[in-house]
């Protein structure tokens, strides 16, 4: 029988997880309010974490089963469909999350399946029925 993870590990990789999510949202709101010009990647939080990139990495995978990219690229992705749903130009939200504008059409794309243009005309099609 596998040894039992101590609850001291055990707890410190949901600290980990949780101060991980506390500095994508604070840096996120920082990229919003325009304080910053640049998207932070995962050392940059490792780093503010004080932390290895690949023990934080592997840390988040072992307690959620998903990368710290996930969870960071579902949040800049929310804001996306906020912004486009309250009609800003798909110009202007690849802009303020530090994308250009083709970078975030594949971005956008890769995770909705359709392009920002598409799914602009979808919500707006739906708020008319």
């Amino acid at each position: 029988m596998p040894t039992p993870i101590p609850k001291k590990i055990f707890t410190r990789r949901h600290e980990i997880f949780a101060d991980f999510i506390k500095e994508v949202d604070k840096h996120l709101d920082d990229v919003m309010q325009e304080r910053v010009t640049e998207m932070f990647e995962i050392r940059d939080i490792a780093g503010i974490l004080h932390i290895h990139p690949t023990h934080l990495t592997n840390t988040i995978k072992q307690t959620t089963g998903k990368s710290p990219c996930f969870y960071f690229e579902e949040k800049i992705m929310a804001l996306a469909k906020e912004m486009l749903q309250q009609n800003v130009p798909i110009k202007q939200v690849a802009f303020k999350l530090t994308f250009d504008a083709s970078n975030f059409t594949k971005f956008f794309k890769r995770f909705e399946g359709v392009t920002p243009k598409e799914y602009k005309e979808r919500v707006f099609e739906e708020a008319l029925h």
